[in-house]
């Protein structure tokens, strides 16, 4: 994308042009179709020199504020951040290397994670340090059992 093709042009339009293309009539529903599916990956499905991950995040963002589902997309994109940076799930040793991975799980999270949902986050990623998952837990989707302990559908 070294030539900006991603910032040109309608970027709404061009990104709902493709979800239908590809049979689905919103973002959500394009991403739902792929859980635990990095944003980056969703963005080259979409695009390979046009679509940027942040911009399928922002067109999920508005989507899920519509819907009241912030929440929800909160921890799928969590899911998304540990499926990419762990792919074999929570490391059962917390030596560097692992914990390097889990804080760049966790960062690149926190960094789409919206203002409203920060201090909640702040929370989740407390939670997971304090007491860790078990071994090989890798969340499979938004529902998942675990996250929705830590991070219930309550909408702020």
């Amino acid at each position: 994308m070294s030539d900006g093709g991603a910032w040109r042009g309608n970027i709404r339009a061009r990104l709902y042009e493709r979800v239908r293309e590809r049979g689905y009539d919103s973002l959500t529903a394009f991403a739902e179709a792929r859980p635990a599916v990095p944003l980056y990956v969703l963005a080259d499905e979409l695009g390979k020199d046009d679509v940027a991950a942040v911009q399928v995040f922002s067109g999920l963002l508005a989507e899920a504020e519509r819907r009241k589902q912030v929440t929800r997309l909160v921890r799928d994109v969590l899911v998304r951040e540990l499926a990419e940076s762990l792919p074999e799930g929570w490391p059962a040793v917390m030596d560097d290397a692992n914990r390097f991975k889990v804080a760049e799980a966790l960062g690149s999270w926190f960094a789409y994670t919206p203002e409203t949902h920060r201090e909640r986050a702040d929370q989740v990623m407390a939670a997971l340090r304090a007491t860790p998952p078990p071994p090989g837990w890798r969340p499979l989707g938004p529902d998942d059992e675990l996250l929705l302990t830590l991070l219930p559908d309550e909408e702020v």
